[in-house]
């Protein structure tokens, strides 16, 4: 890295805070300036030390800033690109770390103007499992994949400087479309968190749910873990993301509809050979 900068972070939480502690202690960044709706988080953020310093707007946050991390939910983050863009600097890097890609960069082209060649839309693949506060810690993003998605417009200077930032906290870049990385973490992460809500509200809905959910082991467990996510975060990918979800939902819907035709009809060799396809491709997949 070049010598140290003002980080904006603008979104207090796990994803934000463990950036700026890590690229603090990698002395990539050597002040941050942090500012949250609601404000007790970024007050807290400043009492634990993870930021030096309190913005009273988002505008105000970047107006100094080097580097601009908007780690909100989704929802959240175009509007904030369109309430910064006036005051960002111009040698300012603009990221975010949204869990979908295409919508947000659409949103930062219609809005930050010149600003949007130093934008690069990212997306660490790190988090929590379960919902609730959890304090930032900087080992978190340690040998975790982070996809960057420039396009044609990006300048090569901001891509290279969102590289080694993200090197320095420890991630591994990864660079990828945007609507290629919203199909593939839509297949392999927005997917299966829609199944896994989708299964424990059916559970709820049976009346004897208690006496079902008291049963469960190991391997409800490992089914339903991520159904434990946090639903405010989910409320807003799912429905942004949902041009490729929902195909992928029918694809599901589909296998459901193979399984049980195969089942009622007492094909045992068909229902074999289909849970035999999936298990070795789990058994395989690395």
């Amino acid at each position: 890295m070049a010598e140290p900068k003002t980080l904006a972070l603008l979104g207090c939480g796990l994803m934000g805070g463990s950036f700026a502690l890590a690229a603090q202690q990698a002395h990539a960044i050597d002040h941050v300036i942090g500012y949250s709706i609601p404000a007790k988080t970024a007050e807290y953020f400043y009492q634990q030390e993870v930021i030096q310093s309190v913005a009273q707007t988002a505008a105000q946050a970047v107006s100094q800033a080097d580097v601009v991390l908007i780690a909100t939910p989704v929802a959240a983050i175009a509007p904030l690109l369109a309430e910064i863009a006036p005051a960002l600097p111009d040698h300012a890097l603009i990221m975010d770390v949204g869990s979908t890609k295409r919508s947000i960069q659409l949103a930062a082209q219609q809005v930050l103007g010149t600003h949007y060649h130093r934008f690069i839309p990212a997306h660490p693949i790190a988090g929590k499992e379960k919902a609730g506060h959890s304090d930032p810690f900087a080992s978190l993003y340690q040998g975790k994949t982070v996809v960057l998605c420039p396009d044609e417009h990006t300048l090569p200077i901001a891509l290279e400087q969102a590289q080694q930032l993200w090197q320095a906290v420890g991630a591994i870049p990864k660079i990828m479309d945007a609507t290629a990385h919203d199909r593939g973490l839509g297949a392999v992460s927005h997917l299966p968190h829609l199944i896994a809500f989708a299964y424990m509200d059916a559970l709820l809905n049976q009346t004897d749910s208690e006496q079902l959910l008291a049963l469960g082991g190991p391997g409800f467990r490992d089914f339903s873990r991520i159904a434990g996510c946090d639903a405010t975060v989910w409320r807003d990918i799912l429905p942004d993301n949902q041009d490729q979800v929902l195909p992928l939902l029918q694809a599901v819907r589909q296998s459901l509809d193979q399984l049980e035709h195969v089942i009622t009809q007492h094909d045992t060799p068909a229902l074999e050979a289909l849970l035999s396809r999936a298990s070795q491709a789990r058994i395989h997949w690395k």
